[in-house]
């Protein structure tokens, strides 16, 4: 306790500086706004927005993209409940009692309850992910090689069995992600692969420049295809604080919302979309009357609420303790990390702790500062919403296209970026998830090393993954999963989470 206390310390020092102060209230509003605009996730933002942190100061950079991920959580509620269109994908559940709860002049209980659900769990995972920060870390230092091996195949296992869609298209995904990690010059060989005699392809595909393809252009495609029907709802939105009976019949959801969700943003592949749809369903099978929910329930946007705020910050743990990304916006901040010489995983604690306890003090900070922007500043963001996509798109593919130039100077990453759009567009199009494929090609890079290495200490063995407890323990687990997944009965109690609230 001592420990964690002068970590903590340390943390706030950090995170209390002037600078850093300002990088976090900056990240917090801009979460918000695009978490607002319908259209502009944190993916494809913090994509664009990875240029701007070569300037940055390591900790700094990651407090602003940290920001913007947990800030997006919280502007998706509003969106979701004036104009009955999420922001957020973990926002989908909330348009079906926080759109009615507008609809019958109760916007503002409803957004109040969204802000102090979202700043609770927030606060609550912060908390957690002190408390499991170092012995996770502790327990990482004894993996080699076979075991981070392993640990890698599991979560890609599980963000196959957590993506929202087909099985079969989500291992896609993840083998085409992996195929493009290929790419480029073997450091041991020195061998050209998958280059196709194109010299911009010697160094591999740049994850910048697949990132904001794959999530930034794209998107504007997916949008522009889309008809702009933005209904707001025009009742007043009345007082912004729900009243101590509303506090009541919420307070449960809360603390449902903030386990289910904390425990399922830990796991690798979608746990943190998963959380809302999972902590409604669970509310709605609890419920005295089942029939309450869709006609403007409060634990309807109290217990999803709770869920995707905490589940978007436990993502954290497993990045910073072992360096595995749990979902695409976290693989996006390990390529932040690499961009500034930051190796995540266990060492990060040891090696860097300003920055780790930096970010978990900023997280605390964050939510603070995310409940007064978005509770006083609600007619704000209102007035946004009104604004045309055919006047934001323009100026988000110019900012995409000066950003990528600005990193290398290659006009070739401004023709790569079109087309990894295309080809993001037509696998939406198609009913593919992106998100797996960038999970597989940050993980691909990271286990072809692994697996040399494991096999270099092995002489050549394969058995190695096996003869090894920890990593034959953690194989099981992943073919477990897998298995299960195609099991037809499962699968179909798996699509169920996502369609049946």
């Amino acid at each position: 306790m001592p420990d964690l206390l002068s970590n903590l310390g340390l943390g706030f020092g950090v995170a209390l500086s002037l600078q850093n102060l300002l990088l976090c209230f900056l990240g917090c509003l801009v979460g918000t706004l695009i978490g607002v605009l319908p259209g502009v996730g944190p993916i494809a933002t913090i994509a664009m927005l990875l240029p701007i942190t070569f300037g940055l100061d390591p900790v700094g950079a990651l407090i602003m993209l940290a920001g913007i991920y947990y800030g997006a959580q919280y502007g998706g509620s509003t969106t979701a409940i004036l104009v009955n269109i999420p922001g957020e994908a973990t926002s989908v559940v909330t348009t079906l009692d926080g759109h009615k709860m507008a609809r019958q002049g109760r916007a503002g209980i409803a957004l109040g309850t969204a802000a102090l659900a979202s700043f609770f769990a927030g606060t609550v995972a912060t908390v957690l992910i002190a408390a499991l920060g170092a012995p996770l870390t502790r327990l990482a230092l004894i993996f080699g090689p076979a075991e981070y091996f392993a640990l890698m195949v599991m979560g890609l296992a599980f963000a196959v069995v957590l993506a929202h869609g087909s099985v079969l298209k989500a291992v896609a995904m993840i083998l085409v992600g992996i195929l493009f990690a290929c790419v480029g010059t073997d450091l041991e060989t020195g061998e050209e692969r998958m280059t196709f005699g194109f010299t911009f392809l010697t160094d591999g595909v740049d994850f910048s420049v697949l990132a904001m393809g794959l999530f930034g252009v794209a998107e504007i495609l997916r949008n522009l295809d889309q008809t702009d029907t933005r209904e707001i709802a025009q009742a007043r939105i009345g007082r912004l604080l729900p009243g101590l009976a509303e506090l009541r019949q919420a307070a449960p959801s809360v603390f449902r919302g903030t386990a289910i969700g904390a425990l399922l943003g830990i796991l690798p592949g979608n746990g943190a979309v998963l959380g809302p749809f999972a902590a409604y369903t669970v509310e709605k099978r609890i419920a005295r009357d089942p029939s309450r929910f869709g006609r403007g329930a409060i634990e309807g946007v109290a217990g999803p609420e709770s869920a995707n705020n905490a589940g978007a910050q436990t993502a954290f743990i497993p990045l910073l303790t072992l360096g595995i990304p749990p979902n695409a916006v976290m693989a996006l901040m390990v390529g932040a990390m690499t961009i500034h010489g930051i190796i995540p995983g266990p060492g990060v604690m040891t090696k860097n702790p300003n920055l780790f306890w930096g970010m978990i003090a900023s997280m605390w900070i964050g939510n603070l500062m995310l409940l007064v922007i978005n509770l006083p500043l609600v007619g704000i963001w209102v007035r946004l919403l009104k604004v045309p996509y055919r006047l934001m798109f323009p100026a988000i593919l110019m900012f995409c296209s000066i950003g990528i130039y600005s990193i290398n100077s290659l006009p070739t990453d401004v023709m790569l970026i079109a087309a990894f759009g295309v080809f993001g567009y037509a696998l939406i199009k198609f009913g593919f998830e992106p998100a797996p494929l960038l999970l597989g090609f940050v993980l691909g890079k990271l286990m072809e090393e692994y697996l040399r290495r494991a096999l270099t200490l092995s002489r050549g063995d394969p058995m190695v993954f096996l003869e090894r407890p920890l990593s034959a323990l953690l194989f099981l687990v992943a073919f477990t999963i897998l298995a299960a997944a195609l099991l037809p009965s499962l699968r179909r109690s798996r699509d169920e989470v996502f369609t049946e609230a």
